[in-house]
């Protein structure tokens, strides 16, 4: 079975193509190809509130690509959703009609709760210890997805306008930041030893630069000093010695402050980081959905 997703992020764009395979019932997603093109819509939403016609052009063109590339992939289901800069931009109607009419993609623009559920469909909990507690920490362009859950049960979610790009900015208000240490500090008052887990481009760009065994997790430390060492070089320092992209050599420090605060105020000492985003999470959505129909159509 294959299968399709679409995000329309702050900072770029993604088309992930996906295969499922069941094994005694039990599905494993794998993925076929991951596209991404940088775009950085954040930085016209969140600056203007509106995308400039240079970036909704581009966008337009990216779209009509990525239909093409399902088109020739033939899935059986896929999905498109976009995030925080076109949550924000004012004209996002006219954009979503402009994809439809040139691309022929339905571009779904989802708020912050749908974002933050769409990635727990990844269910990477159920990998871990029955009695841990964890926390889901998505960081964005230009919003943070938390999720936290204990008894392997989802208690409480929320998504916050604190993200890369709108730090990076001087965006971010001192009230949002207040409001997010509240959330988590009563979220986590009664909870020993949570966990992280950690999902976005930066994140996984940090663990890989840690060298750590893909399935083992990073400590609150550790994350701190690789934070101070990347906050040593220049931008263009991080792209030559690094290897870092230029879309993400001066967003991956604002996003890092982000995961330190979070973790700090959460009283969390270790983060996971298995590579998943909401394209993962459309695609587990996608396939549960068809099994659901299969399922209905069987018992008709």
């Amino acid at each position: 079975m294959k299968f399709a997703a679409i995000d329309v992020g702050s900072n770029a764009s993604r088309l992930l193509l996906s295969q499922v395979v069941t094994d005694d019932d039990l599905p494993v997603f794998k993925k076929v190809s991951l596209i991404r093109f940088p775009l950085r819509l954040g930085e016209d939403a969140f600056l203007t509130r509106r995308i400039t016609p240079e970036k909704t052009g581009q966008l337009v063109q990216v779209m009509t690509a990525f239909h093409k590339l399902i088109e020739a992939f033939q899935p059986l289901a896929y999905r498109a959703c976009a995030t925080s800069a076109l949550r924000e931009a004012e004209n996002r109607a006219e954009i979503v009609e402009m994809i439809k009419r040139e691309s022929g993609i339905d571009l779904e623009i989802v708020d912050g709760r749908t974002e933050a559920q769409i990635i727990y469909a990844n269910h990477f909990e159920r990998q871990l210890a029955a009695d841990r507690s964890c926390l889901y920490v998505d960081v964005g362009g230009g919003s943070t997805q938390l999720t936290f859950f204990s008894q392997k049960r989802m208690l409480r979610s929320r998504s916050f306008d604190i993200g890369a790009i709108r730090l990076m900015k001087g965006l971010v208000q001192r009230s949002t930041w207040k409001e997010m240490k509240r959330w988590l500090k009563e979220t986590t008052r009664e909870i020993d030893s949570p966990v992280a887990i950690g999902s976005g481009g930066n994140i996984n760009k940090v663990f890989m630069l840690a060298g750590k065994k893909l399935g083992k997790p990073l400590s609150y430390k550790k994350l701190q000093e690789l934070d101070r060492f990347i906050s040593r070089f220049e931008v263009d320092e991080r792209i030559r010695l690094l290897g870092l992209r230029p879309d993400r050599a001066d967003v991956i420090v604002p996003a890092m402050e982000i995961f330190l605060r979070v973790m700090k105020w959460s009283r969390i000492d270790q983060i996971y980081v298995p590579f998943i985003g909401l394209s993962d999470g459309l695609i587990h959505l996608l396939y549960e959905d068809f099994k659901k129909n299969a399922q209905q159509a069987g018992a008709a």
